[in-house]
């Protein structure tokens, strides 16, 4: 779902484009997982990743496209132009918000931390206890692993692992 788009503002523009399309989302029974305004190549591309319970089709996802594309040339909130792409986020999602840590307790997930840990390991896995005051912890099978979020270039689930 590639449309051409042009619009105001690149400085918290997800931010911007949450707060327009989230309750029509939520109102159609889904639930908004992330919004990402991404550049690639020459390219902008708005990402509204959505999610529920039961699998996601291309009907849903151009359901939604075709939703919330008005509210967005009304709104006008991004300033250069962009591509529209409805989503689901997908196996091996990325946790990329509190609410993200604690929907997924108790689920395996993997760290990839910028820096080696004081036993040398850049990446973790383990169960996630969750997300408090910037500290993830993941139920490791050698023990408890802690860590401040700032420290992990992303944190993702690890729900593909039985597919390869």
């Amino acid at each position: 779902m590639g449309k051409a788009k042009k619009a105001q503002g690149t400085g918290g523009a997800a931010a911007a484009v949450e707060r327009l399309v989230r309750p029509t989302v939520e109102g159609m029974g889904l639930q908004l997982w992330d919004v990402r305004f991404e550049k690639e190549g020459p390219d902008w591309f708005l990402r509204v990743l959505i999610d529920r319970d039961t699998p996601l089709d291309t009907d849903t996802c151009e359901a939604v496209s075709r939703a919330i594309d008005p509210i967005l040339d009304e709104a006008d909130p991004i300033q250069q132009s962009y591509y529209l792409e409805v989503g689901s986020p997908g196996l091996g999602r990325r946790l990329t918000r509190p609410e993200h840590y604690q929907a997924l307790k108790g689920q395996k997930c993997l760290a990839h931390l910028y820096r080696p840990d004081s036993q040398g390991r850049r990446e973790v896995s383990g169960l996630l206890e969750g997300l408090q005051d910037g500290i993830v912890t993941l139920a490791a099978p050698d023990g408890p692993v802690a860590f401040p979020l700032e420290a992990a270039s992303y944190v993702k689930l690890c729900d593909d692992e039985d597919l390869f």
